[in-house]
């Protein structure tokens, strides 16, 4: 659960940095096939996004996580770079929470 969650985070957040970087190409550069580029690359953001929305609601119900929690991991999926930071986050925590028991994730 928190390995498909993981991928999906990173492969989100990678798309979301190329489509950042394809919407700067095309708006304020004039590169040949930057809306191509961006057209492509935020559909596959968007399709899996959706993925990565239920992959993340998945473990953040089984994990119990606070519902300002979850929807934090939620969003991290339409903020540029954030997706890699919460979920390294994340990953740390139920980590310590497996190797440790569930009183550290709770202190988390």
């Amino acid at each position: 659960m928190l390995t498909r969650y993981r991928v999906m985070a990173f492969v989100t957040g990678v798309l979301l940095v190329l489509l950042t970087l394809g919407v700067i190409a095309k708006y304020l550069t004039d590169l040949d096939g930057a809306a191509d580029f961006t057209r492509v690359v935020g559909i596959a953001h968007g399709w899996l996004y959706v993925l990565y929305l239920v992959f993340a609601f998945d473990l953040g119900s089984k994990a119990k996580w606070p519902v300002g929690k979850q929807v934090w991991v939620l969003l991290a999926g339409t903020i540029p770079t954030a997706a890699f930071f919460v979920e390294r986050k994340v990953t740390r925590e139920l980590e310590a929470g497996v190797v440790d028991g569930p009183a550290a994730v709770a202190k988390a």
